[in-house]
């Protein structure tokens, strides 16, 4: 039988493609965005709450990182027996359904932490999604005999499609900056008080959440390898892990909700497969230093820049005298101007910069070159904001070159996102999981054995090698060749807990030495996750230009 010819097309249609780029993407980023810029309002208008806000505010958003740390590897693992449009349906629902509630709340405790909680737990799972609906249209998952033919095809339109995920997912914050926000102050203009303005513009905001999950569920039907996925999958009894493949027409006859292991064993094998295979490998610890840098800007960053005027006496009353704290978002709005253009420049240039950074991922299909490059950006951008005598462009010891600094800082984090997904998806499509465990899956994760192919072993035809020596490792007994895109959710779920994981340390850890150490340490932190992240990419590149399988 002829080999199948290599494309380089998706193997999703033009409507699954649009639904995860203008659904998925970018509402995913625009229901947080909008959430958390709002909820102080929520508290101060809504509950009347005069002291404490900044208490309430952080313990919402600390226990919302909690439980998306448990709920994103769960929702990841969920999505592989019931697939990933039901997940996406799921979280937008949920998402609206959390709106509502959020703004019914009469206290902080416990109705407005519920209602956060359950926002963080449809959050995690279209955030999840962004990652796991990735593979699915990038690559079929039902091939099976041409995993390695098509493998270098399929890395083209995922390197790609990364690019412009990272630029949708951008966008989604400017929907929720330039639509959600100003929502309460155009219904104001229209007569309503304040608590009614925030009110409805949560329910606005929460029937937009419910079309996208609509959309989703019309858009994402008959994903390739996900057509035996149901809901049913939830209380049905199947044989865990066995491959059935009945006739000639394999590709048609696999049932990959029985490639499935038990959840949390299933989640176990995501776990090791990030030590087993240096794509995966890479995604997951890139998932790390892209979420951690995403809270950098948005958090550090405004917090250096108060930090700086208050400790400077750019804060003063009419007087000239200087004020508290409490005083300063209202004294010193010239340095709340200021982050916001620092960030605001940034976000533009990882904005512009995303699409870029698939390009040249699909240019650099052997190594991470690309992601190297970010890290660089990082490590360089980082470490000079810490080290400049002030954050402004002007005054004595302001200076443009403020700009290309935050440029640095935009480039290297959104080519950790966009090459850490890019790698990451290659990973499940490039690589066939040889699974030793019998004819069924062991219910141990320590015992998968998943094995790395080696770009150097396909011939010019695509076929690898002597067929003879093919043939023969196809048919040699306790051993069930596979695509990894079974379990696409679960590494999905894990590469979102790095990123949760990325995220704790550096609001910890990072929050605490600014506060006793120096107010460049989180950033300090931030250079050393893109210098870790830089010499694991040189050391599993190093490794498989010497042909070894496994970084």
């Amino acid at each position: 039988m002829m080999p199948p010819q290599q494309t380089s097309t998706f193997t999703a249609n033009r409507l699954q493609i649009c639904t995860y780029l203008l659904g998925v993407c970018p509402f995913s980023i625009a229901f947080l965005v909008f959430l958390n810029s709002s909820v102080s309002f929520v508290v101060t208008e809504l509950l009347g709450l005069a002291e404490g806000e900044g208490d309430a505010v952080g313990t919402l958003g600390f226990a919302d990182e909690l439980l998306a740390l448990v709920g994103c590897p769960l929702w990841g693992v969920l999505s592989d027996h019931i697939g990933v449009r039901n997940v996406c349906v799921a979280g937008y629902g949920i998402i609206a359904i959390a709106l509502i509630l959020f703004v019914q709340a009469t206290n902080v405790y416990p109705q407005l932490l519920l209602g956060r909680l359950l926002f963080s737990l449809g959050g995690a799972a279209v955030s999840t999604m962004v990652t796991a609906v990735l593979p699915a249209v990038a690559g079929s998952s039902s091939r099976l005999r041409s995993v390695a033919l098509n493998r270098a095809a399929e890395k083209t339109p995922s390197s790609k499609l990364a690019g412009y995920v990272g630029m949708c997912a951008g966008s989604g914050a400017l929907v929720a900056l330039v639509v959600f926000l100003p929502l309460p102050s155009r219904l104001q203009q229209w007569g309503m008080s304040p608590p009614e303005s925030i009110r409805y513009s949560y329910y606005i905001v929460a029937l937009v959440s419910l079309l996208i999950a609509v959309f989703c569920s019309i858009g994402l039907r008959n994903l390739p390898g996900e057509n035996k996925k149901a809901w049913s999958s939830l209380w049905a009894r199947g044989s865990h892990g066995r491959l059935e493949v009945s006739g000639a027409d394999e590709e048609q006859s696999t049932d990959y909700s029985k490639l499935c292991l038990p959840y949390f064993h299933q989640l176990g094998v995501a776990l090791m497969i990030g030590f087993r295979n240096s794509d995966i490998f890479l995604g997951y610890l890139g998932g790390f230093v892209a979420r951690a840098s995403s809270v950098g800007i948005s958090l550090f960053i405004p917090l250096a820049v108060n930090h700086y005027y208050r400790h400077s006496g750019l804060c003063q009353d009419n007087d000239g005298n200087k004020v508290g704290s409490d005083a300063v978002k209202q004294s010193c709005r010239k340095a709340y101007v200021l982050a916001s253009i620092l960030t605001g420049v940034s976000q533009l240039i990882a904005l512009l910069a995303a699409p870029v950074f698939g390009y040249m991922s699909e240019r650099s299909q052997r190594y991470p070159i690309p992601l190297l490059g970010a890290c660089m950006a990082g490590v360089v951008g980082y470490i000079t904001f810490a080290l400049l005598p002030s954050p402004d462009f002007k005054g004595a010891d302001g200076s443009a070159g403020i700009f290309v600094v935050m440029g640095l800082v935009g480039l290297g984090q959104i080519g950790a996102i966009v090459c850490s997904l890019s790698v990451l998806s290659n990973g499940v499509l490039r690589m066939g999981a040889q699974c030793s465990v019998g004819n069924e899956f062991d219910s141990s994760p320590s015992t998968l054995y998943c094995e790395e192919a080696d770009d150097d072993r396909l011939s010019a035809d695509g076929t690898g090698g002597n067929q003879e020596e093919q043939a023969l490792l196809s048919s040699a007994p306790n051993r069930t060749q596979q695509p990894l895109a079974h379990l696409k959710g679960s590494i999905a779920g894990v590469y979102s807990l790095y990123g949760g994981a990325g995220i704790l340390v550096l609001t910890k850890v990072g929050g605490l030495l600014f506060d006793v150490l120096s107010s460049g340490a989180p950033f300090y932190i931030l250079a050393s996750f893109n210098g870790v992240l830089l010499l694991a990419g040189i050391a599993c590149g190093v490794i498989r230009h010497s042909k070894t399988r496994y970084c």
